[in-house]
């Protein structure tokens, strides 16, 4: 039987006639119906799944699962709570080693040790964090409150080190990008490897990317002039969906946000816009081409693959916290209708293997150190995306700064000192 979901003891239940007996029947059933709505939630998204779909899954009336969790936004809060709380677990494992690079590791191995018990169906799954800012108050609250405890003991990590605190918040955010986009990739391995995984990205967080003799000075890629604000154009629809796409999920973004962030009329969104699948598809597009454009600037400036991956990541850093900014996050593809996630995520991957042709590059010649390249790919895309949230963690940052804050630490090991 695996073990129970619930984050922390439940409290005692007031006396009365509808308090649920808590039993070890009661707990196998809460646990089957927790562990069921993570696989749903992960599928179709907080907004997409309903109780009823929750209770078809576990052979229950949708009133039986009422019994155990009354709205579905307690079933997410739960699942998300679960989540977090298995997280700052293995942190406060971590917090044993004796210095940060051990933490790490430590960290590392057994998240990746987890993983690989879920692949191999020894344990069930834990939920994806995309749909959190979906849910209402007072659910928000408490999931909000426990992620931000998860912060701060993970932040913990770099005691130790000449750390401002802007720097510490960036790091941190940046080793939680990475550790929640491992599930993206890492089904490219098999279980049994997923180990070895953990070792080389512990290499890399640890050592960075950097060559010998390389040194962090990206350029900055031209930026082409946005329209003007006033202007309601296609572009525009884009970025505002992308925006609230970004802060409310897939579904939680609905055409009467998206059309009352520009100030026009539901009319006005159908005029640029088919339905909202086509968006949000339009949206990725729209983020891919910005990827790829960026890319392409860097290897037709020339350089080193140091410099023309440097420069390709801290102009696309820079830009999400722009006037063009932010990309889509990659948390809106698990609640992407199941006719766009194919290629969508065909597209993600082929970008990503995109700055492996700067890394081996790099190798060749001397700037980038001997490391995995496709897994550094990986890391680098996942650092870029997650970029847009900088804002929340690293109150002050800038477009100027964010390079320097987040993409640097990655560049030249989580550990490294500020310039």
């Amino acid at each position: 039987m695996p073990r129970s979901l619930d984050p922390i003891d439940p409290p005692a239940a007031p006396p009365g006639p509808e308090a649920p007996r808590q039993t070890r029947r009661y707990a196998q059933k809460r646990d089957a119906i927790l562990h069921a709505a993570v696989a749903l939630f992960n599928e179709a998204g907080v907004k997409g799944a309903t109780l009823a779909d929750v209770a078809r899954r576990v052979g229950l009336m949708t009133n039986s699962v009422t019994y155990y969790f009354r709205r579905k936004e307690d079933l997410a809060a739960a699942c998300f709570l679960h989540t977090i709380a298995v997280l700052d677990g293995l942190v406060a494992e971590a917090e044993a080693e004796p210095d940060p690079p051990a933490r790490l590791r430590h960290l590392l191995d057994r998240y990746f040790a987890k993983r690989a018990a879920v692949a191999a169906g020894e344990e069930p799954d834990t939920a994806v964090l995309n749909d959190v800012r979906a849910l209402p108050e007072p659910q928000a609250e408490a999931v909000f409150a426990a992620y931000a405890d998860l912060f701060r003991r993970l932040r913990g990590l770099f005691d130790g080190a000449q750390l401002e605190r802007a720097e510490r918040n960036a790091r941190t955010h940046l080793l939680l990008t990475v550790i929640h986009s491992v599930r993206l990739w890492i089904d490219r391995y098999e279980p049994r490897d997923y180990g070895r995984v953990a070792a080389r990205v512990s290499d890399l967080l640890t050592g960075g990317l950097a060559g010998q003799a390389a040194r962090w000075a990206p350029g900055i890629l031209p930026e082409a002039p946005c329209p003007p604000e006033s202007e309601v154009s296609p572009e525009a629809f884009l970025r505002a969906a992308t925006i609230l796409i970004n802060e409310q999920g897939y579904r939680g973004a609905s055409v009467e946000k998206i059309s009352g962030l520009l100030k026009v009329t539901k009319g006005s969104f159908y005029h640029h816009n088919d339905n909202k699948d086509d968006l949000v598809a339009n949206c990725f597009a729209r983020s891919f081409a910005q990827i790829r454009a960026v890319q392409d600037a860097a290897d037709a400036a020339g350089g080193s693959g140091w410099e023309r991956l440097s420069t390709a990541s801290a102009t696309l850093v820079r830009r999400q916290l722009g006037p063009a900014g932010p990309l889509l996050r990659i948390t809106a593809f698990s609640a992407l209708p199941e006719g766009l996630r194919t290629e969508t995520r065909r597209t993600m991957n082929r970008l990503a293997e995109r700055f492996t042709f700067c890394l081996v590059d790099g190798m060749a010649d001397g700037s980038v150190r001997a490391h995995d390249p496709g897994i550094a790919a990986q890391l680098v895309s996942s650092m870029i995306n997650a970029a847009a949230e900088l804002p929340a963690w690293v109150p002050g940052v800038t477009p100027e700064s964010a390079a320097d804050l987040y993409a640097r630490p990655l560049f030249l090991g989580l550990f490294a000192p500020p310039p």
